[in-house]
This record gives structure tokens, sequence and C-alpha cells, in this order.
């Protein structure tokens, strides 16, 4: 085992290329309940940066390893009387911090410490690339369309950002599911993408009113359940077009993601709308989600989410992979507009260790 190891750390809060530093670190060990994992990959998320930015949901204390959600790797050693899992086992640990819940490793780094609750067994065949992604888009997909909405085969289910990965992922686990689904994107050439993947409906507001398609679309009945990651004006549309007593559940706000003033993160909503047809809208954090379900529940959504994958109902792109030295790339790829392909920081095995 290695004395030392290399972490991307983020000394204060700011701009991540501006306060990241490649740092040299004491391999952690485990305590009872919890495994120490090589990480072999982990994906760069628009809201790791977020929260490195102090933009997010929560803020830790600097300096921290950066990467807070997911990572792929083997153990490499167990806590005492850490019972359920092996030295050598690949496995999913998800990371995602639980509001409320103590503090966990930062992924971006060689090694990381993890609560075992927290560790998924994971197959060979399933790719680095996927295996790494696992625990934070198709989770959410999942439990937006099962558990917050319990969307069932035959309903519609109105969406925002539908070319986003979550969005993607949704259209395909509904066409699972048997339930339709209504698409909203913001460029025409997005349109025929949506179609191809299997949305059943497609609205651009580029080009077309929201809340008169949803009308077309769905008919007298109307549509009862939407969700939204775009917030603003857009989330208000949505609310607007739900059939009365329909639900709209938020779980993102990517209109406002460059707006650092609290304030300006809204959603204007109609008074009459809510009041008089008795709307619903609510939000999702899948950190919270996290801090309120019991261990054995996250573990079934996430073996759930591991046999979508593995039965290829759900597919994730290939990630493009970076070495950490090279993470103002890796940065800039995960917020460049429509890049379609998640930077992912990998660490090779076989390296020699001996005076480290």
């Amino acid at each position: 085992m290695p004395r030392s190891m290399r972490a991307l750390v983020a000394v204060e809060a700011g701009e991540p290329t501006d306060v990241l530093r490649l740092e040299s670190r004491p391999v952690p060990t485990p305590d009872a309940g919890q495994a120490l994992i090589r990480v072999k990959a982990t994906p760069v998320h628009a809201s790791d940066l977020h929260v490195l930015r102090g933009r997010y949901g929560f803020s830790p204390t600097f300096p921290a390893v950066g990467g807070n959600m997911e990572c792929v790797g083997r153990i490499a050693a167990l806590g005492p009387e850490t019972e359920g899992l092996k030295v050598g086992e690949r496995v999913v640990a998800a990371t995602v911090p639980a509001i409320p819940g103590p503090p966990v490793a930062g992924t971006w780094q060689e090694y990381l410490v993890a609560d075992t609750h927290r560790l998924l067994s994971v197959p060979d065949h399933l790719s680095d690339s996927s295996a790494c992604q696992l625990a934070v888009n198709p989770l959410t997909a999942l439990l937006l369309v099962t558990r917050e909405l319990d969307v069932q085969p035959g309903e519609w289910l109105l969406q925002t950002a539908a070319g986003s990965t979550v969005g993607r992922l949704v259209i395909q686990l509904s066409r699972h599911l048997g339930i339709r689904t209504i698409n909203v994107v913001r460029r025409r050439g997005a349109v025929a993408e949506i179609k191809a993947l299997g949305g059943d409906e497609v609205i651009c507001t580029e080009v077309e009113d929201l809340v008169q398609r949803v009308a077309e679309t769905a008919g007298p009945a109307g549509v009862r359940k939407a969700i939204d990651c775009v917030a603003g004006p857009v989330g208000a549309q949505v609310s607007q077009a739900l059939a009365p007593g329909g639900e709209l559940v938020v779980y993102g706000a990517l209109s406002t993601h460059r707006q650092t003033d609290p304030a300006a993160l809204t959603i204007p909503l109609q008074a009459r709308s809510i009041i008089y047809e008795t709307k619903t809208v609510r939000g999702f954090w899948l950190n919270r989600w996290f801090g309120t379900a019991s261990p054995e529940i996250a573990l079934r959504a996430l073996a759930r989410v591991r046999g979508l994958i593995a039965d290829e109902v759900l597919s994730i792109p290939q990630g493009r992979p970076f070495p950490l030295e090279r993470f103002t790339e890796a940065v800039a790829l995960a917020e460049a507009p429509a890049h379609g392909t998640k930077p992912l920081f990998v660490f090779e095995d076989g390296r020699d260790e001996d005076d480290r």
C-alpha cells in the first residue's frame, strides 16, 4: 500500500481553475464499517464545480478535495470488523453528501474512504465510464419518475431540458415503463435527436408556445405530472401548462447557473393557478434524499439502476478521460455548451509506488 497519493484540492471557494491545486496527501485509513477504495474513474459534474464556487446547497470546509458525488474503483482495504465486502471487490461509491448528514470524502483523489453502506458491487463487464456515473444521474431519473411522481403506464410526463443527461435517461426509462413523454428543448436542432431517442412529443421553445403545445398534445385530460430542471420563466410555463391538481417537481435551475445572487433564483408562478387549480410545486435534491432514505432503501435503488444499465434499458454516454494533471481542460469541458460528453478523471493501475 502506498503512503501517499495524488489529490485535486480546492484551497478556497472560487472559480475551479483558480482554486484547484494538485497535491500529495497521505493515503487515508478506514475505520470500522468503512472501506478504502482505490479509485479508477470519477466524473466531473457541473454541481461539483458549483460546490467549489460556493453556489450549491452545501459548502465543504476548505481546503477540500474536489468531487462530491460518485466513483468506481476496487476495495484496497477494509476497516476493523467490517463484513459483507472483500478486498479486491469492484464497487461504485455513492459519495453524494447526505443532507442532513456528515461530510464525505471528495472523489478527485487516488484513494478515498467510504462507508460500506454507500458501496455497491458492480460486475467487471460494466465499463468504468458507465459505472462511475451510475449513482447520480440515472438514480435521479429513476427517483423522479417512480418515487417522486409515481408516473403510471399510459400517463403523460412533461419534462424540460430533455436533451440533458437526466432528460435523456428519463426518456429511456419512460419508454421501458410505458410512459408517454412531452419533451421541452430550446433548440430546433434538438427536436429530431429527442424523437430518435424515443421521446413521444417534442416542444421547441425557440419557435413554439409551450402552454399551447401541451394543451394540443394532451387534449382535455391534460398533463398532471411534470419535472423541471430549468426554473425561471420556463418552469413557470410548465406549471401553467399542467392540468388542475397537477404536480411539478423541480430538480435544477439551469437557467440561473451563472447567477450569483440567490434572490434571482426564482420561478414566477401564477397565484391563481396554484390556488384555484390546486397545483403542487415542490423540489427534489438527491443529497436530501440520501439524508432521509435508509441505507437499505438507497442500496436497493442503486441496485435497480445497476440492473437497468446492465440490461441496456438505460444507456450512459461514454465519458472522456482526463488525468488529474489536465484538470483545467476537464473543467472547461464540463461546462461547455451542448458538449454531450462527461469528463472523467481516471487513475491508471500499475504505477510505480515504491517511493511514494
